[in-house]
């Protein structure tokens, strides 16, 4: 690898970049596989494998994919991949279950919760502009190839968004403290369910246009625990509570 290749890929760390360019970073034998039987469309694969061919493909050092690689320990095999272009329009939404994420910035919980969205057959996530970027390397990683299934989109007013659904009579769930219990409340399998920041929870904006307000009850009821749940640990809790046969 020449030196200026080498740094474009490390460039792509950098959301601005990713942003410039519209490509993003894959790493891992198993996902780039995946990739490469989607509709997305991969630039440039580096790998040390051989048994990995094609045009695009380039073989390189072990030492050059340790400095080309965002992961601790490198993978064998890295790709530069075009981002998909997902068009949102409310009516997609209509008769389905969705996932409206307000401001949930760890990598880790984004990808979980696309990876959540895609076990639990949900097509669609959006996010409000202060979420992670779901092209974040760690994201990738995390999303384990629900990426290339969830539509993912990043909206500048995610409240304005929910009003506009609820308008259209499209449910609107949301979690709080002050909700009612999840497990005694009618579910719709269509709807919008928001989930909010890892520390403050869904916005004020968002949980005006809230329609149905849910809480995850802790077991017993009287029983100290713990404050509050991971908000990917929550989302996979009502998915599956959503999903369960009514």
């Amino acid at each position: 690898m020449t030196k200026a290749e080498i740094q474009f890929v490390r460039s792509l760390n950098d959301k601005r970049t990713r942003d410039e360019e519209q490509l993003f970073v894959a790493e891992g034998i198993k996902l780039v596989e995946e990739i490469l039987g989607s509709t997305l469309h991969i630039r440039r694969i580096y790998t040390t494998r051989t048994d990995l061919r094609g045009a695009n493909v380039e073989c390189v050092e072990r030492r050059e994919m340790e400095r080309i690689s965002m992961l601790k320990t490198p993978s064998d095999t890295l790709a530069i991949v075009e981002q998909p272009r997902n068009k949102f329009t409310l009516k997609r939404l209509a008769n389905r279950l969705s996932i409206a994420l307000d401001e949930v910035q760890n990598p880790g919980n984004l990808g979980t919760i696309i990876r959540l969205a895609d076990w639990f057959g949900i097509e669609d996530v959006i996010c409000s502009k202060e979420c992670a970027d779901i092209f974040n390397p760690k994201v990738v990683q995390a999303t384990m190839g629900a990426l290339l299934r969830v539509r993912v989109h990043y909206v500048d007013n995610l409240s304005e968004v929910l009003h506009s659904a609820a308008e259209l009579d499209l449910p609107i769930y949301g979690t709080l403290l002050d909700g009612n219990n999840i497990y005694s409340e009618k579910l719709a399998t269509r709807g919008i369910i928001v989930m909010g920041n890892e520390g403050r929870g869904v916005s004020e904006e968002c949980r005006n246009a809230l329609t149905h307000k849910l809480f995850i009850p802790p077991y017993p009821a009287n029983r100290p625990t713990s404050e509050s749940l991971n908000v990917a640990m929550a989302t996979g809790i009502i998915l599956a509570e959503f999903r369960r046969p009514k």
